[in-house]
C-alpha cells in the first residue's frame, strides 16, 4: 500500500505536469496564430540611412573623347573604402544606363571592392613620413572586363574616369591600381594597360578633355 504522503506527492506532480502541458500548448497556439497573422511582437528598428552628400563623378563621353564633371547627391557610408566603392558603383551605373554617352555593361556590381593603402615612401624622400597620399586598389569583376567594349579609347576613358572620380572625391588618393577578380591582369579588354600604377594627377580632366 502506498503511503499517504507519497500519494499526495504523486498527485501534486501529476497536476503540475498537466498544468505545464496545458501552458505549453496554449503558448504554441498563440505563436502559431501570430505566424498566420504576420504578427511579430519583436520591436523593429528602421535601418539607418546615410545622409546624402555631394559626389563628383567624372563622366566619360565617347563622342568627344572627354571627361566632364557631374555632381550628384548620394547617400554615402562613412567608411572611406565603402564610400569609394559606392561612388564608383554610381559611376558604372550611369555607364550601364540606356542613354549612356559611354556605354559599358555591368553597373555597380562590377566593383568588387576598393582598398585604400598608404603610398610607399620614395627612396631618399625627406617628407615621406608626413605624406598622407593613398593608393587606391580597385578590384573589378571578371565579367566587367569580359563585357567591356574593346578599343583603346573606350578602355582608357573608363580607367581615366575611375581615377579622376576617386581623386575628385578623395584628394588624398594619388595613385590607382586595378585588379580583376583579385588578380593582376595585363589589360582591361585587350588595350588599356592594367599592369601599371596610374597617377591621379595625370588623369585629371582639363577643360573637359582627358589628358593623354
Amino acid at each position: 500500500m502506498i503511503p499517504r504522503y507519497q500519494a499526495i506527492l504523486i498527485g501534486i506532480l501529476l497536476i503540475a505536469s498537466l498544468a505545464m502541458g496545458g501552458l505549453l500548448w496554449h503558448m504554441r497556439q498563440r505563436a502559431h496564430q501570430r505566424l498566420l497573422e504576420g504578427d511579430d511582437p519583436t520591436p523593429t528598428q528602421a535601418p539607418a540611412v546615410a545622409p546624402a552628400v555631394d559626389a563628383r563623378l567624372e563622366l566619360a563621353s565617347d563622342a568627344n573623347n572627354a571627361v566632364t564633371e557631374q555632381v550628384l547627391a548620394l547617400p554615402l557610408p562613412q567608411n572611406s573604402e565603402e564610400r569609394a566603392r559606392a561612388i564608383l558603383g554610381k559611376l558604372l551605373d550611369l555607364y550601364a544606363a540606356p542613354d549612356s554617352m559611354h556605354p559599358v555593361p555591368g553597373g555597380a556590381n562590377s566593383i568588387v571592392e576598393v582598398f585604400l593603402l598608404p603610398v610607399p615612401p620614395s627612396p631618399g624622400s625627406e617628407n615621406s613620413a608626413l605624406s598622407t597620399d593613398q593608393l587606391a586598389v580597385v578590384n573589378l569583376t571578371g565579367a566587367f572586363a569580359t563585357s567591356h567594349p574593346s578599343g583603346l579609347q573606350a578602355e582608357s576613358l573608363t580607367i581615366l574616369s575611375i581615377c579622376a572620380t576617386l581623386h575628385a572625391n578623395m584628394p588624398q588618393v594619388a595613385q590607382v591600381r586595378f585588379l580583376v577578380d583579385g588578380q593582376p591582369k595585363p589589360t582591361l579588354a585587350g588595350h588599356a594597360d592594367l599592369s601599371r600604377t596610374y597617377l591621379t594627377g595625370e588623369t585629371l580632366p582639363v577643360s573637359g578633355a582627358v589628358q593623354p
